[in-house]
């Protein structure tokens, strides 16, 4: 929350959704910061949280901060000089500070983020940080919003959707701090995350809103990744996972044979 308000450009709403707490935080919230929408719901996750926060805002560009990263105080004036610059985009995104365990940790050069058209490279893992991004709001109006049936991997598959139809702009300094290790987070808890990956991939590839060169791009990463995962589902005596990926990437070689 700090983080926002230090903003050396001042947002021009600051929503936080309360997704179910149980300790007041909505209440405190509304007494110590009174120029911030508190917006409280049922525990649905966090892609209804960021969800209902998008509908919630009034603005065109929309920024998303998670509640364990934090903005660096220049974050959003870097990106609204660098869009005015360069109009045509509609999303823009930051290079970011990894905390782990309370100890800054260098990116592995796969983690390194790229600017551009870059759905290619949102393909193999989660090329977009949430907490980097500014979004305009007809993005959300054609593509949609987070799907609230992925556990884990929610953005994931958005930056599919997303980096399928817009390039996407850099901003290579960092912006934010994002910081991991603590045994709550999601990604933590879920083994296999690869497998809601392989649901989006599977998602996309059925739209069949995707051009040819995407499309074959994106059934071999299914078939690479579903190939992965049900080596491990043998491993582990998973019989009916292993039945549902063998029929899977059956159906999705025939797919690649057959159409390209």
């Amino acid at each position: 929350m700090q983080s926002v308000l230090h903003q050396s450009l001042q947002p021009f709403e600051i929503i936080v959704i309360d997704d179910g707490s149980t300790d007041d935080t909505s209440l405190m919230l509304s007494e110590e910061f009174p120029q911030i929408k508190t917006l409280y719901q049922t525990n649905q996750g966090v892609s209804g949280a960021r969800n209902k926060g998008i509908q919630a805002s009034t603005g065109d560009w929309v920024a998303l901060l998670d509640s364990d990263d934090e903005w660096l105080p220049t974050k959003l004036a870097q990106q609204v000089s660098a869009l005015k610059q360069q109009p045509h985009y509609k999303i823009c995104h930051t290079e970011e500070i990894w905390i782990r365990n309370g100890v800054r940790v260098n990116l592995n050069k796969q983690y390194q983020k790229k600017g551009g058209w870059i759905f290619n490279d949102c393909l193999p893992l989660c090329a977009i940080s949430p907490s980097t991004v500014l979004i305009h709001r007809s993005i959300f109006e054609e593509v949609g919003l987070f799907d609230t049936d992925l556990p884990v991997c929610e953005d994931y598959d958005l930056w599919l959707r997303i980096s399928a139809k817009y390039p996407v702009l850099l901003i290579t300094d960092p912006q934010i701090k994002k910081y991991g290790g603590h045994a709550d987070q999601l990604s933590q808890q879920l083994w296999g995350m690869d497998r809601f990956r392989i649901q989006a991939l599977k998602k996309i590839i059925e739209s069949r809103q995707l051009s040819p060169e995407q499309q074959q791009a994106t059934t071999e990463m299914l078939v690479k990744k579903a190939s992965i995962y049900l080596m491990g589902a043998n491993k582990r005596g998973k019989a009916d996972e292993v039945d549902h990926y063998q029929q899977l990437i059956a159906q999705h070689q025939v797919d690649y044979t057959t159409a390209f």
